[in-house]
């Protein structure tokens, strides 16, 4: 009889309880939502609190696989639903609180979520929403008994009375490793939001392809700040991630702002952060501020938009930070590609090195990829040719969340929307969303190479750059700037800093200051409302 090998289900419970058992006292710090201080935690209570969870959930008599749904920030009570709800056979559904209530009115009774843990800071929120949820059994708020929140909201339960009589030796089910293990529901601009269901294979093989040193590589070593919210495709993963590799964790709470970030920073030795760039904006300006030197941070991830090279480069030559330049989508768990350099590359001079770090970079092992024509044919991967970006993986969807008749796969490859150019060795260039790429005399003009130019002028604080109607041209571009603090840039001095830098006839018509970028519920620039709001600008 031929030898083989123990066969075990992939399942986000065995991550926990990895942590409990190798690194039980590591350090979690959390910012306190109900009190506003930082508390100290560990792997070891973090797991022992999911363990009562998940004891607790599964005495309810809810349905297997029943949605669990948490309106909360980065802190150790979500942390804990991350793995009491799915390691018990539940479904952890993240809510993104920035959304319209409207839109979470539907994404809530699409999800038919059984139960809503949700932070003090949400209180009116669920108290505007609750009457509007009939699927919706039982409310939990994420601190101790609180007598205020009592009164607003019958019937509430308090998570610290409600684990409580949990057993803290739960043994976690056995259960089949493509169970769903937790739903998102993607931000998009156009309908309804999408729910992308992911399991507890997907899930742990994501784990493991973000430990790998060439994507994020945790380690035991590492205190990690994810300012990604953990209901934003899952933190990126890092609650995963961490727990794999037993590092440190800093979860900041509501406090996303530069001056918070640089304190959690210098006060607990941050050694690797994740956010996206608007995120990091106000980091860096606050550091520039304060004098700090963010001495512990070794590295930064930043994903969920491009990256300026100027930030980059701020980044590295300023506080000598390496930044990862990564790329994925709600569909893809996130991960999709990480930007690190191949061996060959070790002799190319320094100013070529930095080049090459500046696109998304390569796809680990568990994603594929290939860019299409209009008419579905695969093209060269040379590093200039464009298409629409295809992918396929372990952790890529196969279908939305209850949309039946989703015929969403073409010869299964998920299309994401973007274009980008591929090259041979495998690196990914987003040139630009489908929807924003600009179409110009029949020419193809990249926004966001444009905003990478913008936004290195030193005068600018943010800028977009959107197509709008031509008379001639069909589209032109438009810088849409956003001043930095005490400076008054005019438009002659902002579209004579692209001279050189971009052929001529890319360069923007025109250019349009306002105060603020509007942004949605994930940080993202909404271009659909400057291109409402400017459209005509240039017709007359």
């Amino acid at each position: 009889m031929l030898g083989q090998m123990m066969t075990e289900p992939l399942l986000i419970s065995s991550l926990i309880e990895h942590a409990a058992r190798y690194h039980a006292e590591t350090s979690i710090w959390s910012v306190d939502t109900t009190g506003g201080g930082v508390e100290e935690t560990s792997w070891g209570e973090v797991a022992q609190n999911a363990r009562k969870l998940g004891a607790v959930l599964s005495g309810l008599g809810l349905e297997p696989q029943a949605r669990c749904a948490t309106l909360a920030w980065n802190n150790r009570r979500h942390l804990e639903t991350y793995y009491g709800v799915s390691g018990a056979g539940f479904v952890l559904h993240t809510l993104n609180p920035r959304l319209f209530p409207e839109q979470l009115i539907y994404i809530i009774n699409h999800a038919q979520d059984r139960v809503l843990f949700f932070d003090a800071t949400f209180l009116p929120l669920v108290k505007g929403l609750r009457d509007k949820l009939p699927d919706l059994q039982h409310l939990v708020f994420l601190g101790p008994r609180d007598d205020k929140v009592a009164e607003e909201l019958p019937g509430v339960l308090f998570y610290d009375e409600f684990i409580a009589p949990g057993d803290a030796d739960f043994a976690w089910p056995s259960l089949d490793e493509n169970t769903a293990s937790s739903l998102c529901y993607t931000s998009g601009t156009t309908g309804n939001p999408k729910g992308v269901l992911y399991s507890h294979r997907s899930t742990v093989l994501h784990a493991f392809a973000s430990n790998t040193i060439d994507v994020i590589g945790y380690s035991a070593t590492d205190v990690v700040l994810p300012v990604v919210p953990m209901f934003h495709v899952n933190a990126w993963g890092s609650p995963y991630g961490c727990a794999m590799s037993g590092a440190q964790m800093v979860l900041p709470g509501p406090g996303l702002d530069g001056e918070s970030l640089v304190k959690r920073i210098d006060t607990y030795g941050v050694t690797l952060a994740m956010g996206v760039p608007t995120i990091w904006l106000g980091l860096l300006n606050h550091a520039q501020k304060s004098g700090s030197k963010l001495a512990s941070l070794t590295r930064t991830v930043i994903g969920g938009s491009a990256c300026p090279p100027s930030m980059i480069a701020t980044f590295r030559d300023t506080y000598g930070v390496d930044t990862v330049h990564a790329w994925g989508m709600s569909e893809m768990s996130p991960l999709g590609t990480a930007n690190q350099l191949l061996a060959k590359h070790g002799t190319l001079p320094e100013d070529q090195q930095r080049k090459l770090r500046e696109n998304q970079g390569r796809p680990p092992f568990g994603v594929e990829m290939k860019i299409v024509g209009d008419d579905g044919q695969t093209l060269p991967e040379d590093g200039k040719t464009q298409g629409e970006l295809m992918v396929r993986g372990h952790w890529v969807l196969d279908s939305y969340f209850r949309q039946e008749g989703d015929d969403l796969l073409q010869d299964g490859w998920f299309a994401t929307g973007d274009v980008a150019s591929i090259d041979p060795d495998g690196y990914l260039t987003i040139r630009d969303r489908s929807k924003d790429i600009i179409k110009s005399g029949g020419e193809w003009i990249s926004s966001v190479e444009l905003e990478n130019i913008a936004v290195a002028h030193p005068k600018l604080a943010n800028a977009a750059v959107i197509g709008v109607h031509h008379p001639k041209w069909d589209e032109r571009p438009v810088l849409v700037a956003v001043a930095g603090e005490g400076q008054n840039p005019t438009e002659a001095e902002l579209l004579s800093w692209f001279d050189g830098k971009i052929a001529s006839w890319q360069v923007p018509d025109k250019v349009v200051f306002i105060d603020a970028l509007p942004l949605n519920a994930t940080g993202k620039v909404l271009k659909r409302t400057l291109r409402e709001q400017f459209n005509g600008i240039l017709d007359g």
